[in-house]
């Protein structure tokens, strides 16, 4: 009997293309097959609605896969890799080192610094200039140390002998003092940069004139203005048509007046010869000038004493007990049209050298007239040149409200007007292209001026004040804060129902200080109206109140704005720190952009709404994602159908 042999592909072999298709087992591993084509399909679909891509990674043991900069931490029940302080990456597979100096040396250490990056780190140091307030060489900005002006002028002689050194911000410059000339001939200047250093002017007199027939003055180039310095005076006077000598007389006079002058006690009628040389501080050449006295022609002679004091001899004629004199004294300044000082007042003496002192304004010329009161009358005209004040004008200055000054006044003179000169100078360190100057006059009576100035935002200044009847001025150092930055020229956009386009950001002036970043903040729409500028500074995404008060989706640096840049929202890239979420379906949202100034440990902000955008959708560029996968599904399922079928 012949058996029926089994066959050994029984149940298994089979001549279709899929053999492990057919039958039931097929069916079920055809159904698996199309679940999980359907996780695929659905991936992107949920991607472009928002959902993080962390949701579908599964890993055993998180902690195990963080780097090495890396610590692993519970958030949300959940184990994370978060890089440790100093570092930026995900955690796991990155933690490369974090340039805080990427941000600029004003943003993180503050003005006046240089920022230096270190691995995990960045320490700053103070410019040339400045010093740390903490007094070390290197130094952090987050314990509140930042750089100050060093006064180089605290170092003694440090513009050399002669020299007189004013602090600026960032260095110092130098100037001779009176009676010392700069070696290069140019003021101010750096000892140590340029070589240059005072000397001591020399001793010479030169310009020698008579004026009120006995009275002479001359220049004398010594040097110092406030060295006191001691003349020989050698008169010799002869009467006319007699060879023999008359009058002879030897004085000193003791002056630091640069422009000496002194009147004579000379006979009428008669030649003199003066002789004038410097005894101290050193011996000069010595000068000679030739005097004619006119004849008795009721005029008197007057010299004057100390600036103010008028002394003069009474006529020999004069015989009277007491002489009574008239005065009549008339001020006027070149520089000051409104100012006129008059005065007048009777002066009676037994004395045979009379000697008034009057009290007379600085920086003024006068005229006096002196005339006797008894007959036959007699009188005398002097001119009066008083020189700049002996002490400071202005005293007491202080700061108010940041732009204006007030001061105290010489209370000498409440009685008159003072004209004050400015002179205004404004720099900046973040814009070197920025240079204010302005000069203008103020003339006030009052004893505490007052004076605002129109200055900008966020800037240094040095204003030189100088009070005219004094000539020297008077050095105030001011910085103005900073204010609201200016919004950039942006073109609103509004959007119903449809993706948003690209948004273009301008870049914008550094007009009130400097601008330090932007940001692109996204919020739900309700909160327009009630959003505070300030608010969401470091909100991202993936924070837990981000669906309710907003966040921010990207942050670009101003040092990395081009004067025109695109942003397309929702592309999913980190800008900054800041991850640019795609916004979620059929949901209402208000795009604001925010300008951030920085400067001096101030932050200022201005927002703008940029976009408002009412039942959002995908960008063209998520849509097209999708719709390319799902093409890619029906096809492939497609292929799947026919296998099947061709098998069978």
């Amino acid at each position: 009997m012949v058996r029926e042999g089994r066959d050994p592909c029984r149940g298994i072999c089979t001549n279709g293309s899929f053999p492990f298709l057919q039958g039931r087992q097929g069916g079920l591993f055809l159904l698996l097959l199309l679940q999980l084509l359907l996780v695929q399909l659905l991936h992107p679909a949920s991607r472009a609605l928002g959902v993080p891509d962390m949701i579908y990674d599964s890993v055993p043991d998180v902690c195990a896969t963080c780097h090495v900069h890396a610590t692993c931490q519970q958030r949300d029940g959940k184990e994370i890799c978060i890089c440790n302080y100093g570092f930026v990456g995900n955690g796991r597979t990155q933690c490369h080192d974090k340039d805080e100096c990427q941000f600029g040396a004003n943003v993180v250490c503050g003005n006046k610094a240089s920022c230096h990056n270190t691995l995990g780190g960045f320490y700053c140091i103070c410019l040339e200039g400045y010093r740390a307030t903490n007094n070390n060489k290197t130094f952090i900005p987050n314990d509140g140390t930042f750089c100050t002006d060093l006064d180089e002028c605290e170092i003694p002689d440090i513009c050399g002998p002669g020299g007189q050194c004013m602090n600026i911000p960032g260095g110092y410059e130098c100037y001779c003092k009176d009676g010392y000339l700069p070696s290069n001939g140019t003021q101010p200047f750096h000892d140590i940069r340029d070589g240059t250093s005072c000397t001591e002017k020399k001793a010479l007199i030169t310009n020698v004139s008579v004026f009120n027939n006995t009275c002479v003055k001359w220049r004398v180039n010594s040097g110092r203005v406030d060295l006191k310095m001691v003349y020989l005076i050698h008169i010799q006077g002869q009467q006319q048509n007699q060879k023999e000598f008359v009058h002879e007389d030897l004085l000193n006079l003791t002056t630091s007046s640069q422009e000496p002058e002194v009147c004579l006690y000379l006979h009428q009628g008669s030649n003199y010869t003066v002789d004038i040389r410097m005894t101290f501080p050193k011996f000069s050449v010595p000068v000679t000038v030739k005097i004619q006295t006119a004849d008795d022609d009721r005029s008197f002679d007057v010299s004057v004493v100390n600036e103010t004091c008028l002394k003069w001899k009474r006529n020999p004629g004069d015989t009277a007990e007491k002489q009574i004199y008239q005065f009549q004294v008339w001020g006027q300044r070149w520089y000051q049209s409104n100012f006129y000082h008059e005065t007048s007042f009777n002066f009676s003496t037994k004395e045979r050298f009379p000697e008034v002192c009057l009290d007379l304004y600085p920086r003024t010329y006068y005229t006096v007239n002196i005339t006797t009161m008894e007959f036959p009358k007699h009188w005398a005209h002097v001119i009066i040149a008083t020189s700049r004040s002996g002490n400071q004008i202005i005293s007491n200055i202080s700061v108010l409200n940041e732009t204006c000054l007030r001061w105290r006044r010489n209370a000498k003179m409440t009685d008159s007007e003072e004209m004050y000169l400015f002179h205004i100078w404004g720099y900046r360190g973040y814009q070197e292209e920025f240079d204010q100057e302005v000069s203008f006059n103020l003339t006030t009576g009052d004893l505490a001026p007052e004076v605002c100035l129109e200055l900008y935002p966020g800037t240094n200044y040095t204003v030189n004040i100088t009070a005219a009847s004094y000539g020297l001025p008077v050095l105030v150092f001011l910085m103005t804060q900073i204010t609201e930055p200016p919004i950039p020229d942006i073109k609103f956009i509004a959007v119903q129902g449809g993706p948003l386009p690209p948004l273009s950001l301008w870049k914008a002036e550094d007009r009130n200080g400097p601008i330090s970043s932007y940001q692109v903040l996204v919020l739900p729409l309700i909160l327009q109206s009630k959003f505070p500028c300030d608010s969401i500074q470091d909100t991202t995404f993936f924070s837990s109140d981000s669906n309710t008060k907003g966040y921010v989706a990207a942050e670009f640096l101003a040092k990395d704005i081009p004067e025109v840049r695109e942003l397309s929202l929702g592309d999913r890239l980190y800008y900054g720190k800041f991850y640019n979420a795609p916004l979620k379906p059929k949901n209402d949202y208000c795009i604001i952009l925010r300008v951030t100034s920085e400067w001096n440990q101030v932050r200022r902000q201005s927002c703008v709404v940029w976009a408002e955008v009412k039942d959002s959708s995908l960008t063209f560029s998520q849509l097209l994602g999708v719709g390319l996968g799902t093409v890619a599904a029906v096809v492939i399922l497609v292929l799947l159908s026919f296998s099947v079928v061709w098998s069978r």
